[in-house]
């Protein structure tokens, strides 16, 4: 699908979606328009409240992070290096629950990967040279109303492209599946 001057692409789990923008190169290097809110909007993202930016060595890995309480939804991009980006469904009643896509952001190809509320967010560093990473959220964090899932819960099968990652403190204390089916907050 096309909106303006952005490729849609949807996938297999209803909600998220990549957003490639148009980009005119030559020899010099490119240029493209990053973000258009009357462009998003029309491909039916929320409006933006806040832009969040992160630094991360080579082997890091940030997640599954999901918000209960004022949920989020993050438009999530690369601006420096690679990640390899994972979305987990985790609305209860949704037909693809426990179900989870990845997608590959490079800063050299400047796409958006669109996770709605409902999602467990979590990506790793896959360059040698770290990665930046810019996300835009559709609601202000609330600290009080997140939690976590493990990175490699064995139950999600998520075939993550590095072994023994640098978690944080945070990120290594995370709860299985399992216990987050007991109690689902979406």
């Amino acid at each position: 699908m096309q909106v303006g001057s952005y490729s849609i692409t949807p996938f297999s789990i209803q909600g998220p979606l990549l957003i490639s923008p148009k980009i005119l190169g030559d020899s010099r290097g490119f240029f493209t328009e990053r973000f258009k809110t009357k462009e998003f909007q029309e491909i039916g993202l929320p409006v933006f409240v806040q832009e969040n930016y992160s630094r991360s060595q080579s082997r890091v890995l940030r997640g599954l992070h999901y918000q209960f309480d004022r949920p989020q939804g993050k438009c999530v991009t690369a601006t420096r290096g690679k990640i390899f980006d994972v979305a987990v469904d985790i609305r209860a009643s949704s037909p693809t629950f426990g179900q989870h896509l990845t997608v590959i952001l490079d800063g050299a190809k400047p796409e958006w990967f669109w996770v709605p509320a409902g999602f467990a967010h979590g990506f790793c560093v896959i360059s040698d040279e770290g990665a930046d990473v810019e996300y835009k959220v559709d609601t202000l964090y609330n600290p009080a109303g997140e939690g976590a899932i493990q990175w490699n819960d064995s139950e999600l099968k998520i075939e993550w492209p590095i072994t023994e990652p640098s978690l944080s403190a945070k990120d290594q204390i995370t709860s299985s599946f399992a216990k987050y089916k007991m109690e689902p907050k979406f």
